[in-house]
């Protein structure tokens, strides 16, 4: 397995230059682009012309989101860079979860039965927690807690915060509930992986 771990780091540190690579050039693009586009450079040269037509349809969707949102469309390239590095650090984080996850199960293999008790205590705090985060983040956005998005979240959280509840008042609006019970399943989680 450690061969495993070491491919995983290798394509990791590949991944995150290629990332950082795309996200430079695309940084020089969309400067270019904004240039043009606020005619610090001419519209009739041939760096403008060729930036209206191929990069200027690359980057009309999110100018229309933009303008739909009341923003300028001068600033598309810079939300389209914005949108980039975000999936970088999404992407790459998501991939070192996974590493750590990996390593966390190779170590936990080499205990037999109690790692294999471990991984399970792990694992099944961090699905509960994941979904605490996914309700607290969807109540700021305002989704229906009846969506297929949602649904799952709802039913895993709600047997425990129910409860917690009808305890715990409420600050006004502030549930601090899904608080309270990210605290508690630490607790439990910590008193799990000392039992055995």
């Amino acid at each position: 397995m450690q061969p495993l771990l070491g491919v995983f780091d290798f394509s990791l540190a590949l991944i995150r230059r290629g990332f950082f690579a795309v996200a430079l050039a695309l940084a020089v693009v969309c400067g270019i682009d904004w240039l043009v586009r606020t005619r610090r450079i001419g519209p009739f040269s041939a760096i403008a012309r060729f930036m209206r037509h191929n990069v200027d349809p690359l980057f009309r969707p999110v100018e229309q989101r933009i303008v739909r949102m009341g923003g300028l469309p001068s600033s598309a390239p810079w939300w389209g860079l914005v949108f980039v590095v975000l999936a970088g650090v999404v992407v790459i984080s998501l991939l070192e979860f996974m590493r750590d996850q990996l390593a966390y199960v190779v170590a936990a293999a080499a205990e037999g039965p109690r790692g294999a008790y471990h991984v399970v205590v792990a694992w099944s705090f961090l699905v509960l927690r994941a979904a605490i985060v996914v309700r607290v983040l969807s109540s700021w956005i305002r989704i229906r807690p009846s969506s297929w998005l949602l649904r799952w979240s709802y039913r895993l959280t709600e047997p425990f915060l129910a409860p917690l509840r009808s305890i715990v008042p409420s600050l006004g609006m502030m549930d601090l509930t899904p608080m309270i019970a990210w605290f508690a399943m630490g607790l439990i989680e910590g008193l799990l992986h000392r039992a055995l």
